[in-house]
């Protein structure tokens, strides 16, 4: 079980090719001969046998023959025939090398495949080549070099693109995979394997558009934790909602959404085809979390400064050495070297003043990393300073870029710099970009870690009071809701509302106004107008009743006479802001087609479309990606001091966002919303408008099934009694929890951890324990047994720690229906029934899940594991694969 699903595919030991007669061009597709042809052109490490779909005379041949890999390239009338055969001979995975299928046989195809347990990629792609196995299992072109890179393209045109231009550039891959449109095996199940492939150190892929949201996050999340993932993506310029009701839909676009899934799944995007790689070489140098603050040493003035340019051009910071440390450089650099600002060292720089400007930096804390860049200048040899920067680059710390200018005489440095694994660009906005893309990915990974619940710590919302109210209105078949309705909403929610009061007539809106106090605004109210001002629906500062009269007689008029048909409840009654120096924010909810809901931030008011300010960020939000979300709009900086007025109250600002956060978890029928204008300032933050959308959600909504990343599951926190007194908490396990979980493996007993682990290893390696912690909830589960421990330390002060007492663990198979389970108990706990529970627990959410069976493997000498599972209920059987385990079973 310890194996990937998917190694019968992508590393295969046999190999069953249905691509005509070897020996007879004359049947076989032009996409057979090609295959034909990759396969010869070097040899396969496992057995390659050549079968032909007519086995007319061959059935012993047949009977005889197995294949962990079928590679199918026939004409389509002869494929699934082809496929069918796959099955017999107990084909585990085939890759069918196509074009043209449609979507009927494509699906016929799948239900063969599904049928006979076949992982199927294709049809109509163009296959996979794993260079390390000699393995050219495609028509894309010849066998790229081995290397640590992997590639995943939904074009096929583009994948053979990428493999010519990698030949000419020195590019290797551990992994090419073509996906086509109606392949079974999808994105996120390569994505999968390659987040556990020891050859890949590193993924680049190509994407066109994905099918389901959880699945991709799921995937994407899994391989972005596991090592860097570079996203390429087409279509970025699609147009945005044209039938949508609030300013939100209006102004997030699908691309901006897309945005957002990639940063919280960790990765990278690029925009342009050779930005790919470039970001690929830096990322995959595996340099430590950075900083954005990038200092450029140069022997140029000018290409110093166009790096300094596009430093601001891409909202880096430009590093600079403090007082101290320029002056302690000083005095090892040539005479007409210049520190301010960029480190410039003059045209005279050799080898030794490059040595003494990165070994200053490398000191600087001011700094997160490096650009050298080198000119061809009359007496220097570019050659020698590339060879000093590879040898201070160890002692260095920090990434380092390199730009070598020119191109006749500056061929070797680049060689020198390469085999060096410093990355080295030909321009200096190019390696400004790529450290760009540094910056990024461990951004990114911070927002990777963040694994919210559901609901804040906040004070609890009255979720029930919210259902019904949604659900009134979708039973009056509406789904708009009135000012009125979508403010009872928010405030259900505990988000600060101004007080607004319905008038159905004029006697009414002059008494409400006079109860008030003025000055009042004014409000049109209908179900069937999404923006109030651009009817001349909104009046603001009424001063008194005579002014209310005349104001609400002219604006149902002008109203009426604006959008005929739209029904008009009447017009609602509030106070004016008294926050003289507030800031006019807006919060929005969109639903994007596959990613669910996503909430949008930035500046407020009626011109809120022209100036186009949003930051997306999908739920849930916990504080730290609540102020993250702030930070990248660019209301941003008014926030604080600004023209005169105080700092804004962030923390209701955040808590806002927490709360619409909350509603996005709990309310699945939301799918569009905008509170604008939110007015912030010193004392807080209050709602002045809202216009909400719902809709019917479906069924499944009580597991979150409506968001892209699963919230962590509060909901499953248990506190249990121990023998003896005391209790411990049975938990989901978090990312928080990696330190504590290391400590509970270095306590083992060496005989728990091979039971466990079937390793003799001391503590988990840094990948391991990322992969255990950081999980996603949606397709695996880990419940950690937490308890308290008061200790009395060297000063006489008591203190409380938090100790790991036992994880069980549950990871679906690929047939999305079984799991299979892991557990372990801390040696001074066994016999306690902490065992027990940890498994009921695990069942208890897999059942939830609607799995249907739980499996294990348990070493055949784990006796005490084995009367568990007997007392459990679980049967015992011998496992075929290899006699050293049990195969332990439980129908769920």
């Amino acid at each position: 079980m310890d194996k990937h699903y998917l190694s019968p595919l992508f590393a295969p030991q046999s190999i069953a090719v249905f691509a005509g007669k070897p020996d007879d061009p004359q049947t076989q597709t032009p996409q057979a001969q090609a295959l034909h042809q990759a396969l010869k052109a070097q040899r396969f490490e496992g057995s390659l046998v050549f079968l032909d779909s007519d086995f007319a005379g061959t059935l012993a041949d047949l009977a005889t023959t197995q294949a962990d890999l079928a590679v199918i390239a026939l004409p389509k009338d002869e494929v699934l025939g082809a496929l069918e055969i796959a099955g017999r001979i107990k084909c585990k995975a085939a890759v069918v090398i196509s074009s043209g299928m449609d979507a009927a046989l494509a699906g016929e195809l799948h239900r063969v495949a599904r049928r006979d347990g076949i992982h199927l990629l294709g049809p109509n792609c163009l296959g996979f080549q794993r260079p390390h196995l000699q393995l050219n299992a495609s028509v894309a072109g010849p066998l790229a070099s081995s290397g640590p890179l992997a590639l995943v393209s939904q074009s096929g045109a583009l994948t053979s693109s990428i493999l010519d231009w990698a030949q000419k550039n020195g590019v290797g891959f551990s992994t090419v995979v073509s996906l086509g449109p109606n392949t079974a095996v999808d994105m996120a199940e390569v994505l999968d394997f390659l987040a556990t492939d020891a050859r890949t150190h590193s993924i680049v892929v190509y994407l066109e558009g994905i099918k389901n949201a959880r699945r991709f996050m799921s995937a994407l999340r899994a391989a972005a934790n596991a090592k860097p993932v570079v996203v390429l993506k087409a279509g970025r310029k699609a147009e945005g909602n044209r039938a949508a009701l609030t300013h939100s839909g209006t102004i997030v676009g699908s691309d901006d959404v897309f945005d957002a899934a990639l940063r919280r799944a960790g990765a990278v995007r690029v925009r342009s085809f050779v930005a790919l790689f470039s970001a690929a070489k830096s990322l995959a140098s595996r340099y430590r979390p950075v900083g954005r603050r990038l200092a450029v040493i140069t022997n140029g003035g000018g290409p110093g400064v166009l790096a300094a340019d596009w430093i601001d051009e891409v909202k880096l910071h430009l590093g600079i050495l403090s007082d101290a440390h320029a002056q302690a450089l000083q005095p090892k650099l040539p005479p007409l070297a210049s520190l301010v600002d960029l480190i410039d060292l003059s045209e005279e720089a050799g080898p030794e003043h490059y040595t003494a400007a990165l070994d200053t930096v490398a000191q600087a804390s001011e700094v997160d990393g490096v650009l050298a860049i080198y000119s061809p200048a009359h007496g220097s040899d570019g050659s020698a300073i590339a060879t000093a920067l590879a040898q201070a680059n160890r002692r260095l710390g920090k990434p380092l870029l390199t730009c070598w200018m020119g191109d006749a005489t500056v061929g070797e440095a680049r060689r020198i710099l390469n085999d060096a694994a410093i990355p080295s660009f030909r321009t200096p906005e190019a390696a400004v970009g790529s450290f760009s893309n540094i910056a990024s990915f461990y951004q990114n990974q911070q927002l990777l870690q963040q694994t919210p619940p559901p609901l804040s710590d906040l004070a609890k919302p009255d979720v029930d009071g919210a259902r019904m109210l949604v659900e009134s209105v979708l039973a009056e078949r509406r789904k708009v809701l009135t000012e009125m309705e979508s403010k009872a909403l928010l405030a259900a929610f505990h988000i600060p509302v101004t007080r607004t009061i319905l008038a159905r007539n004029v006697n009414e809106a002059i008494m409400i106004a006079t109860q008030l106090g003025f000055p009042v605004a004014l409000k049109i109210d209908s179900p069937d107008i999404a923006h109030k001002s651009d009817v001349h629906g909104v009046a603001l500062n009424v001063l008194n009743a005579t002014a209310v009269r005349d104001t609400y007689v002219d604006m149902v008029e002008a109203v009426a006479k604006a959008q005929p048909g739209a029904r008009i409840n009447g017009v609602t009654i509030q106070n004016m802001s008294s926050q003289k120096r507030g800031r006019e924010i807006y919060i929005g909810l969109v639903t994007d087609a596959p990613f669910g809901p996503v909430i949008a931030f930035g500046a407020g008011g009626t011109m809120i479309e022209l100036m186009n300010d949003r930051a997306m960020e999908l739920p849930p939000l916990n504080q730290f990606l609540a102020r993250r979300l702030i930070d990248r709009a660019r209301v941003a900086e008014t926030l604080g001091e600004w023209r005169g007025a105080p700092p804004v109250d962030m923390a209701a600002l955040e808590q806002v966002l927490l709360r619409v956060s909350e509603m996005v978890c709990e309310l699945p029928q939301l799918r569009e919303m905008d509170i604008n204008p939110i007015i912030v300032d010193e004392s807080g933050a209050v709602a002045v408008d809202a216009r909400i959308v719902v809709d019917n959600a479906p069924p499944s909504v009580r597991h979150y099934n409506h968001l892209a990343i699963l919230p962590y599951p509060s909901q499953h926190e248990q506190e249990w009694p121990m023998r003896g007194g005391g209790e411990y908490t049975v938990r989901p396990i978090h990312p928080d929890d990696a330190s504590m979980l290391q400590e509970f493996v270095r306590q083992l007993s060496p005989e728990s951890r091979y039971f466990r682990f079937v390793s003799s290893i001391q503590e988990l390696p840094p990948t391991m324990l990322s992969r255990f912690t950081l999980i996603d909830y949606d397709r695996e589960m880990a419940l950690v047994a937490v308890c308290r421990e008061r200790t009395v330390g060297a000063d006489g002060e008591t203190v409380e720690t938090q100790r790991v007492l036992g994880v069980s663990r549950y990871i679906t198979n690929p047939d999305r229906a079984t799991c299979e389970f892991s557990l372990v108990v801390a040696d001074d706990f066994k016999g306690q029934g902490l065992g027990s529970r940890l498994m009921l627990s695990i069942m208890d959410f897999a059942r939830e899940k609607g799995l249907t069976e739980i499996e294990g493997l348990v070493l055949a000498n784990n006796a005490n594991m084995l009367k568990l599972m007997k007392s459990l209920g679980f049967s015992i059987k011998t496992y075929a694969d290899d006699p050293d385990f049990k195969l332990v079973t439980h129908l769920l």
